[in-house]
């Protein structure tokens, strides 16, 4: 049996779990006039594995738009949200550290003008080079602490009433007969105003979306126990190799990089891990326990003692970038219901997140305010 919806409250499921997922649907939930339901087979609860990406992520914001002014935009947007959301007393500060990053390149980047608006921005004089740095930068910025931060996204979207609901979904069109009802075994249900699709790396297969455009995007890290860093550093040489060490909030530092399109392969592999680490080493020497750097060189047999884990994920890479749009689709009986769609973020999902969200809101609020095109 069908409920008829409140005139003023609009129904909408958001397809995914990860960072993307639950930025978007806690942005849609504060708004007070939807009913928000997000649908995942991965929620950030879950034990880590390859199936969910987010978890495995840094993240820091630096940002790497570039001269793409949409994805400046999305990137700015964010920070600003992060910047607030880290700040002395939020009730997210314990998910962030405030650090100073700095940024080596050895490759033909001229400038960083896209980032002059980051806190406390400045230059690198030649003698604060390292390494083969042919330029560098620096600025404050936060990391997230990413587990952490995404069971707050999902503890904060389910205390403003959202709901939650673990499903392996086969094709869009099975929430649109009867919304979530098939899988909850309600007789009645409400009928869906719009689907928010934000299925990361599935949007590749499933159903009703089907984007051969999407790829994975292997990354690999190494999480140590380093407390006494407090600073993140990256270095991007000729290349393209990029290293990075990212602080935590607890302690703990996020080590890797790298990226590689079209690699499946699902656990880390050995050899990849003893490259990061040397890579990491010459970057940060300091990561090594202070105690091992009194009267010599450092050498990776330190950081071994301090290694937490190894981890490897697949980021949703898309030719053409980020998604973000409006598709109107049939519904049975209904006529067209909206469907928005916001992946495709590759490693920026973090970065982009709220920009991203409320793009995504302003797709949404437009085409229910709009309607189906005649």
């Amino acid at each position: 049996m069908a409920l008829s919806n409140d005139d003023q409250i609009k129904e909408i499921i958001v397809i995914g779990a990860g960072v993307i997922g639950l930025t978007t649907a806690l942005k849609i939930q504060e708004q007070g006039t939807y009913r928000v339901t997000i649908v995942a087979e991965n929620f950030p609860t879950d034990p880590k594995s390859i199936r969910y990406t987010s978890h495995w992520a840094g993240a820091h914001h630096v940002s790497h738009a570039y001269d793409d002014q949409r994805q400046r935009k999305l990137d700015q947007d964010t920070f600003h949200a992060l910047w607030q959301l880290s700040g002395p007393g939020s009730a997210a500060e314990g998910c962030f550290l405030r650090h100073t990053q700095t940024e080596y390149h050895g490759d033909d980047l001229a400038d960083a003008e896209w980032l002059h608006y980051m806190p406390d921005f400045k230059y690198l004089d030649s003698n604060e080079l390292r390494g083969p740095a042919k330029m560098g930068f620096s600025f404050s910025t936060v990391t997230m602490n990413t587990p952490v931060y995404l069971n707050w996204l999902m503890s904060s979207f389910l205390a403003k009433n959202g709901t939650i609901l673990r499903v392996s979904l086969q094709h869009i069109s099975q929430l649109l007969e009867r919304g979530t009802s098939p899988y909850t075994g309600a007789h009645s249900f409400r009928a869906v105003d719009a689907i928010v699709v934000c299925a990361g790396l599935g949007a590749r297969n499933l159903g009703g979306v089907e984007d051969k455009d999407v790829h994975p995007i292997r990354g690999q890290t190494v999480l140590l126990r380093a407390p006494w860093i407090k600073f993140g550093r990256t270095m991007t040489e000729a290349d393209g190799t990029y290293t990075y060490t990212m602080p935590r909030s607890n302690g703990d530092v996020l080590c890797g990089g790298t990226r590689v399109p079209n690699d499946w392969y699902p656990v880390p592999r050995p050899e990849i891990t003893e490259d990061i680490l040397v890579r990491a080493l010459q970057l940060t020497p300091e990561l090594a326990p202070p105690q091992t750097r009194v009267d010599r060189e450092p050498t990776v047999e330190d950081l071994r003692p301090i290694i937490i884990e190894l981890g490897c994920g697949l980021r949703p890479g898309r030719k053409g970038g980020i998604r973000l749009e409006v598709e109107w689709v049939d519904a049975p009986t209904r006529g067209k219901v909206p469907v928005v769609y916001n992946y495709g973020h590759s490693g920026y999902g973090f970065l982009s997140s709220w920009g991203s969200a409320s793009k995504a809101l302003n797709l949404l609020e437009d085409a229910l305010a709009t309607g189906a095109p005649t």
